[in-house]
This record gives structure tokens, C-alpha cells and sequence, in this order.
């Protein structure tokens, strides 16, 4: 078992430039040695030549004094301490080894911490029992460190390894988020009392009228994301959904409720979870050969993962998980597990408004108009979409069916149970701060200058408030100016004079 080559001289490793040229040791070297079908990690670990310790984007940089032996133990080893845990590499790592090989990498040092960590994981994740007797003394050892990624504030003990289960989900769904810079630093801001401290001091008129506002808004901008121009009609029953969020218990018949209030035309479309493949892209022109951006976990395995992800949520919960964490979590993992024919991404945008209101980040009465926010960041959405989906295309083999769809031949279930939630959690908790720092005050701020406006007009000219919107929505229209054609319709009776009043105190109040 270690005859082989571990460690690996680089300057370039699968396309990525390394910032030096160093060691690679650890998961990728593992991965890399065992050809190992998944990506790399998100980051990978380099032993610097110029004993130089940093970290990047894409590279954690150490000295050589942390480099490990060139065993597989020791790289293991060194993965744990220094990357955390990777359930897909464990997963595919064990699929290679031999039960035999296993037991003898766990007994090289039976009562080491990592050993125990490794013995777990092997048997959690694949149901199997190894044939070593149960632990009857150490120290119990708390399996996520929380200093590189984030695990259940409470965990269920396992005596037989004398390991604290603190992993944040199921063996069905478990998906693990890295403690980044970013995210420890938005945590510690406590981003929901922010939100409710500005909310408090708003006007609760003001505040009524802003969250109706801003249903529709979200409402509107989600289909937009998907393409879709919706009646008035449409956006205000998809809103209407969306103020219901956290209301509602989740499970397969809410998800089933939320796609009959998405798809208004059913006519032509699978209803339901899918019972066949699917895939995000395009067909080739000639051929109707499909060109996937993405592709969705194999139908027959919807029914597990989709019930995975609803024990994840209510570990989350019930262990009061961050919100924003959870939100991308469940979320994110529904999305890339694409359950149904059309109407995931709605949903998937409507799982953030859920669990925001159900763990009680939301608060006030106001939704969080997350789907507003995505669509003023619409390009980092899709790179954070692609950022899963396109690395685990290599790895997917599949057929072009009759009907032009695809169909996947391999087991590819761990790729939407165990991925990396890192960079879909951080983009959440972006476009969450940009709510609070911008999307409610904006609206908020619009209507106290609207309010000012409208009281003018009300003053001075007693207009009804169906002119005073009119009138305001000319203004708006055409920077602050009332065009000759409006002029000359609808307020032809106001005087030259009062014209050039209203229209000073347009500028007054929205400039």
C-alpha cells in the first residue's frame, strides 16, 4: 500500500499555476496518485521551496517542516490537520482500498486522533463495520475542526471510535463549508441584528409599503434570472408564495406546491420529480446533441438525496446552524440536484427566503430580496453555479437518448451529496450584506421621497393618488422633466409656472 509515490514536485497542477514551485502533498497529491474520479479541491496544499507559509485563493503554502512522510497515513494525516475534512475524496478513496489495506491504515496508530477520524468516516460513509473492537478508553475527538470548517454547534457521540460526530448533515446529504476570512468576518458582524436595528427606526407604514414593494421586485427579478418576462399577475402569485416562506413545513409536497405555483402552463412539461435525466445548456444545432453546463443527479437517486437534504436542513435547525450557512446549503445542494423537469431555480431562490425565515434571520415582516440582490449579481451568480457544476462534467459519463436528453451511466450520487458549499455560501451571505446595505434602504429611502413629494402635491394642487403616481412616473421617466406629450394630455392644466414648481421640487426630493 505505500510503495507508491505520494508527494509530487510542481509548478502547475491540473491547469493552475502554483504561486512557487513547492511539494504537492495532502488531498491533491492523494487524488493524484490514486487517479481519483472527482475534482480537486477548491484549495490545495503546497510545501514551499523558500520556506515561505501563505495562503491564496487556490494554494495553502507551508514550510517544510510541516511536510508529511511520503505514507499514506501521513498524508492523511496531514489532510486532516491542515485541510479539514473531504468526504467525496473518503468516499472514492475507500471505493480503491481494500477492506484489508483499510484496517491496517487504521491500526497504525489506533488510539491517534486522525486514525479515529479516518476509521469513522469509513464506516459512516459506507455502512460497513471493520474488524477492530470497539475503543474502551482516550479522549472523545470532535470530527469537524471548527478552526478550518464550520460543524454542528451540538454533536452525537460514537463511542466505539470515541469520535463527537459534529458533521452538519446525513450520510445522504452533507455538503461542508471552509471557515473563511470572509465568512468569520460576516458572522461576527451579525448581519440580522444590523438588519433589525435599521429596520426599527423606519416608519411601520413605510415599512409595510416597502415589503409589498419588494415581494413584487423579487418576484419579478427571479423569473428574470431564468429568462422569463412574467404577466403582473404571475409575479404577484410567485410573490405571494415568496411572503410565505418559513410558514410552511419542508418537505416533498411543499417543493411539489411551490413548482404548480412556478410552471403556470403545465401543458407541456413533466410535472413532478423527474423520471428521467437532466441537464443545464444547450442542443447542438444540427445534431440536437446536448451541450451540458450542467448535469443533474441521476433520477433514480432524487428520492434519497432530496430526503438527505431535508434531514441536513432539520440537523441545521435544530442545532441553530447560521442561517446563511444552512440558506446556501440547502439550497445550492437542491439546485445541483435539479429534482425536477423545469422551475428548480425558482425554488431554489425561495429555499433562501425559507430558511432565512424559519431560522429567524429574517425578522420585521420583511423578506430578504435575495433573488434582487442575484440578479444585480448575475455574472458572480453564474460563476458560482459553474464552479460546481463544470469540474464534475469530466466525471460524469452519459448517452444522448431518443429524445435528445441525456442519460447518465455511472454512479455519480456523492457528487451532489458531498461538495464544497464554500464559495456558494460566501456569495449568499454577499448578496444577503447587499440587502441590508443597499436593496431594502433604497426602497426604503424611494418611498420616504415619494411620501415627500406626494404631500406637496397633495398641498398645493389636491391631486388624486392616482395622478400624483402618474405624474411622479413621468418624472422618473424622463430625468426629472414632463414631456410636451404629457404636458399636453394628461396635466394640460397645469400653468407654465406650476410646471417649473413641480418640477424644482421633483429635483428637491429624488435629487
Amino acid at each position: 500500500m505505500d510503495s507508491k509515490r505520494f508527494s509530487l514536485k510542481i509548478s502547475v497542477f491540473h491547469g493552475i499555476k502554483a504561486p512557487e514551485e513547492g511539494t504537492l502533498v495532502g488531498y491533491g497529491a492523494l487524488i493524484e496518485a490514486y487517479s481519483l474520479s472527482m475534482p480537486i479541491p477548491n484549495q490545495l496544499a503546497l510545501i514551499s521551496s523558500k520556506k515561505r507559509q501563505y495562503t491564496s485563493e487556490n494554494w495553502q503554502v507551508l514550510t517544510s517542516r510541516h511536510e508529511p512522510e511520503d505514507t499514506l497515513y501521513k498524508q492523511l494525516v496531514f489532510a486532516l490537520k491542515y485541510e479539514g475534512i473531504n468526504l467525496l475524496f473518503f468516499k472514492k478513496l475507500f471505493e480503491t482500498l481494500t477492506e484489508q489495506e483499510i484496517t491496517a491504515l487504521v491500526q497504525i496508530e489506533p488510539q491517534g486522533q486522525y486514525s479515529r477520524k479516518i476509521w469513522f468516516l469509513y464506516e459512516w460513509l459506507s455502512g460497513k463495520t471493520l474488524p477492530i473492537p470497539d475503543l474502551e478508553k482516550g479522549n472523545f475527538v470532535t470530527l469537524i475542526d471548527e478552526d478550518i470548517q464550520f460543524g454542528l454547534s451540538t454533536s452525537t457521540n460514537s463511542s466505539r471510535h470515541r469520535i463527537k460526530n459534529n458533521l452538519p448533515g446525513t450520510v445522504d446529504f452533507c455538503p461542508l463549508i471552509h471557515k473563511t476570512e470572509k465568512l468569520t468576518n460576516y458572522i461576527n458582524e451579525n448581519l440580522s441584528n444590523k438588519k433589525n436595528s435599521y429596520l426599527k427606526a423606519i416608519h411601520k407604514d413605510v415599512l409595510q409599503r416597502a415589503s409589498a414593494f419588494l415581494l413584487l421586485k423579487d418576484s419579478k427579478a427571479s423569473f428574470t434570472i431564468e429568462g422569463e418576462n412574467p404577466t403582473n399577475t404571475r409575479a404577484v402569485r410567485w410573490g405571494k408564495a415568496i411572503g410565505q416562506a418559513g410558514s410552511k413545513p419542508l418537505d416533498k409536497e411543499e417543493l411539489l406546491r411551490l413548482q404548480q405555483i412556478v410552471i403556470e402552463n403545465s401543458r407541456f412539461i413533466e410535472m413532478g420529480f423527474r423520471t428521467e435525466g437532466g441537464f443545464v445548456g444547450e442542443h447542438e444545432r444540427t445534431t440536437g446533441e446536448p451541450i451540458p453546463e450542467h448535469i443533474s443527479a441521476k433520477w433514480e437517486d432524487i428520492d434519497i438525496l432530496i430526503n438527505g437534504l431535508f434531514a441536513t436542513y432539520e440537523k441545521m435547525e435544530e442545532s441553530k446552524f447560521d442561517a446563511v450557512l444552512a440558506g446556501a446549503t440547502i439550497a445550492f445542494g437542491f439546485v445541483f440536484i435539479h429534482p425536477f423537469v423545469d422551475g428548480n431555480g425558482r425554488i431554489h431562490r425561495y429555499l433562501m427566503h425559507h430558511i432565512l425565515s424559519k431560522m429567524q434571520f429574517a425578522q420585521q415582516g420583511i423578506i430578504f430580496p435575495v433573488s434582487a440582490s442575484i440578479l444585480n449579481h448575475i455574472d458572480d451568480y453564474r460563476l458560482v453555479l459553474e464552479s460546481y457544476s463544470h469540474p464534475i462534467l469530466d466525471f460524469i459519463e452519459w448517452k444522448k437518448t431518443k429524445s435528445n436528453n441525456i442519460e447518465v451511466l455511472n454512479d455519480t450520487i456523492d457528487f451532489y451529496r458531498y461538495f464544497d458549499a464554500t464559495k456558494q455560501a460566501e456569495f449568499l451571505y454577499d448578496c444577503v450584506n447587499d440587502t441590508i446595505e443597499n436593496v431594502i434602504p433604497q426602497e426604503v429611502d424611494y418611498l420616504q421621497k415619494y411620501d415627500e413629494m406626494k404631500s406637496y402635491l397633495d398641498d398645493i394642487f389636491q391631486m388624486p393618488d392616482k395622478m400624483v403616481a402618474l405624474l411622479i412616473r413621468f418624472l422618473e421617466q424622463n430625468n426629472g422633466k414632463l414631456s410636451k406629450r404629457a404636458l399636453e394630455k394628461e396635466f394640460s392644466a397645469l400653468t407654465e409656472e406650476e410646471v417649473k414648481e413641480i418640477e424644482e421640487h421633483y429635483q428637491l426630493y429624488f435629487n
